[in-house]
């Protein structure tokens, strides 16, 4: 283990132009690319940035065509977080390059780890959901 890299390498779950082993993603992502890019963001960010922020940002990116640079600061910290390789080549050139299958790549592996993006933040994918209290009255000694 590398001092740098605390976080050991593993592989992409696929291939950078693997996109049609999930249609749908692949769909939204060719029509409405903000949109997996929000998702995916919210997940990285661990809930603390919305989706549709986050989309939004994207969006906005994307009219003076930025949104590349933005989209690669978040495939950097995806790949941090899970020890993934800068494959097939730096996060900046994959995402100036073939951004629309670079977004495909990411969602497909947070759903790979046990993520759904398409649904948001809703904590690790083992963790014991949060109940409420029980709405059961207090009870009263005497």
């Amino acid at each position: 283990m590398n001092i740098n890299n605390p976080v050991p390498q593993s592989k992409w779950a696929t291939d950078l132009c693997e996109c049609g082993s999930h249609p749908a993603t692949c769909l939204i992502t060719c029509c409405l690319p903000c949109v997996t890019f929000g998702q995916i963001a919210e997940v990285v960010d661990e809930g603390r940035s919305s989706c549709v922020g986050q989309g939004c940002i994207y969006g906005v990116l994307m009219m003076i065509t930025c949104h590349w640079l933005y989209a690669c600061m978040y495939r950097e910290r995806l790949r941090a977080k899970y020890g993934l390789p800068p494959a097939p080549c730096n996060d900046c050139c994959v995402h100036c390059c073939c951004e629309l299958c670079a977004l495909c790549q990411e969602h497909g592996e947070l759903k790979h780890r046990g993520l759904d993006p398409s649904k948001g933040w809703i904590g690790p994918p083992n963790a014991i959901p949060h109940m409420p209290p029980s709405m059961e009255p207090p009870t009263m000694e005497r």
